[in-house]
C-alpha cells in the first residue's frame, strides 16, 4: 500500500498539536478521521480540511470510552495520538481525571487498536517531564524516565505500555517526546501568557518563578514534519525520540524576546520567586535530537525566536478581532 493511501485516525485532532497535524495529512492526500472530545479543542481549527469530506471526517467522542474507539477504528491503518489532559500545573490535584484521560485512555486506544489489527501508532509524549530533573543535558532517549508531576508520570506510563504492546502485538510504536511546541492557534503557553500580560500593561510583566528555567521549545510547523516523518518511517517495536530545538532558552530570554517582537521598550520584570514556574515545573529540560536527525531524517527548520515573531503576529491579529 502506498503510504499517501493510508487512512489516519488522529485522536485529539481538534486540539492545538493535532489540527496543525490534521490539516498537513490532509493537504499531503492522506484520508483522515478526527476524534476528538471538544473538552479542550475546537472543531473550527478544521474547518479547512472539513471542506473535503472525503479526505477528513469528523467524529465526537472520548478516549475514555473504549467501545467507541473499537468501532471508530475499524477500516483505519495507522494512529496518531495526540489526545490528552495536556496541564501539567494541574495535574497535581487532578490526579485521577489525569490517570483516566492519559493512561487509561491509552491503553483503550491500543486495545482498540489490536481488536481491529492496526500495528502503526505515533504517539506525543512530552520531553520536558518524562525525565524529571537530570544532569545530562541534552538529554538523549536513553536516559531513565524519572518524572517530578504526576503529568510527567502518566506520559511515561504511556510509554511503558506502547512498549509492552509493541513487543506483544507486533506494533510499530513511535514515540514523540516533544519539547514545549508553541504557535497558532495556541491558547496557552508562557508566550501567549506574556503577551496577554503585556497587552493588559505595557510597562510590567511578571514571570512566574525567577526567570532563569531553560526549556527545549519547538515551533509547531516542525513538530508536524516530526509526526509525518514517524509516519512514514517503518521501524520495529517501539522506538522514542526526543523532538525539539537541541538548544534551550530561558524564561528571561522569552521575555525578552515577546517585549521586542512586541516593539516595547523599558518594560520592568517581577518575579514570583523560587527555582520553579509551580510545582512538578522542571528547572532545566533540554532535549539531544540527534537520534531524530539521524533515524527520521528530521531537523527543525525554525528557530526558537523566528517563531516567537510568527507566533507574536498571529496573536496581534487575533487580538485584533
Amino acid at each position: 500500500m502506498n503510504k499517501i493511501d493510508q487512512k489516519i485516525v488522529v485522536t485529539g485532532g481538534c486540539g492545538f498539536i493535532g489540527s496543525n497535524i490534521v490539516k498537513k495529512l490532509v493537504s499531503i492526500g492522506y484520508s483522515v478521521k478526527v476524534i476528538d472530545d471538544l473538552s479542550a479543542g475546537k472543531v473550527e481549527y478544521i474547518e479547512e480540511p472539513m471542506k473535503d469530506r472525503e479526505k477528513c471526517i469528523f467524529v465526537k467522542g472520548s478516549i475514555t470510552d473504549s467501545e467507541f474507539l473499537k468501532r471508530e477504528f475499524e477500516g483505519y491503518d495507522a494512529i496518531l495520538h495526540e489526545a490528552a489532559n495536556p496541564d501539567v500545573r494541574t495535574s497535581k490535584d487532578n490526579i485521577f481525571k489525569d490517570f483516566e484521560i492519559n493512561v487509561l485512555g491509552t491503553l483503550n486506544v491500543l486495545q482498540a487498536m489490536t481488536s481491529n489489527k492496526i500495528t502503526k501508532i505515533v504517539f506525543a509524549s512530552s520531553g520536558g517531564t518524562v525525565y524529571g530533573e537530570t544532569k545530562v543535558i541534552p538529554t538523549p532517549e536513553d536516559h531513565r524516565l524519572d518524572p517530578i508531576s504526576h503529568y510527567g508520570a502518566s506520559k511515561a506510563s504511556c510509554e511503558q505500555y506502547m512498549a509492552s504492546y509493541a513487543s506483544l502485538y507486533e506494533i510499530d510504536a513511535i514515540t514523540l517526546r516533544l519539547g514545549n511546541i508553541f504557535g497558532p492557534p495556541s491558547n496557552h503557553g508562557v508566550m501567549r501568557d506574556f503577551f496577554m500580560k503585556l497587552k493588559k500593561n505595557p510597562n510590567t510583566l511578571e514571570i512566574l518563578g525567577n526567570g532563569k528555567q531553560i526549556k527545549s521549545y519547538l515551533y509547531i510547523d516542525d513538530c508536524v514534519d516530526a509526526h509525518i516523518r514517524a509516519l512514514q518511517t517503518q521501524l520495529s517495536g517501539h522506538t522514542a525520540f526526543n523532538i525539539a530545538t537541541s538548544e534551550g532558552i530561558t524564561v528571561n530570554e522569552i521575555a525578552d524576546s515577546v517585549v521586542s517582537v512586541m516593539g516595547l521598550d523599558n518594560v520592568e520584570y517581577s518575579y514570583t520567586g523560587g527555582e520553579r514556574g509551580w510545582a512538578g515545573d522542571v528547572k532545566k529540560a533540554v532535549s539531544d535530537t540527534s537520534k531524530a536527525e539521524r533515524e527520521l531524517q528530521w531537523k527543525p527548520k525554525t528557530s526558537i525566536k523566528d517563531g516567537i515573531r510568527k507566533y507574536i503576529s498571529w496573536l496581534e491579529k487575533e487580538s485584533q478581532g
